[in-house]
């Protein structure tokens, strides 16, 4: 619907009423309980994931890593420059996965009939786009690629939650989208 016509709907009398919209924004501190709950689910996905690949390279569950001591016993200047190398190249790759991972999380929980991933559903809120309508995939891409903005204002495009008027978060305002109460 475009213009006036996405304000109203239609009875069956062919009688306008307006459409009520939620405006129970949810408020900073569930959404950051909600935040918690995901990190958690995200950080034991990431490490199904990321673990085979530590074990691979000879990274133990103990953090303990063979070459490194191999290189401490016999340093070498070549063996020194390529374990940094290596250990830089783990931590860009494991980031680049577990950015990816909870970008495609976010955003297929909430375009689904959820609405929210599964920390909002535990704390029943659910994302919107501005007018209340449930986001299409898309659209829930851009709001999480647009954390990666957030991400970079040190926390400040979070905690602006707790003061605008919708409660919208920095990446809520570039997307377009809200956070209400189910």
């Amino acid at each position: 619907m475009a213009g006036w016509e996405a304000l109203f709907t239609f009875n069956e009398l062919n009688t306008v009423k307006p459409i009520t919209m939620n405006t129970n924004y949810a408020g900073f501190w569930k959404r950051f309980l909600a935040w918690i709950l995901d990190k958690i689910i995200l950080g034991t996905i990431n490490w199904i994931i990321l673990a085979p690949v530590l074990a691979t390279l000879g990274i133990t569950a103990t953090g303990e890593f063979p070459p490194f001591r191999d290189i401490m016993e016999n340093p070498d200047a070549y063996d020194i420059a390529s374990f940094i190398a290596l250990v830089t190249a783990m931590v860009g790759i494991s980031m680049v996965v577990k950015t990816v991972i909870s970008i495609l999380y976010h955003s297929f929980f909430e375009s689904s009939k959820f609405q929210g991933s599964i920390g909002k559903i535990a704390l029943s809120i659910i994302v919107t786009d501005i007018s209340g309508e449930k986001l299409d995939f898309t659209k829930a891409l851009v709001r999480n690629l647009s954390k990666i903005i957030t991400n970079f204002t040190f926390g400040i495009g979070y905690i602006m939650a707790g003061f605008t008027e919708k409660k919208q978060a920095l990446h809520d305002i570039i997307a377009g989208t809200l956070v209400v109460d189910k």
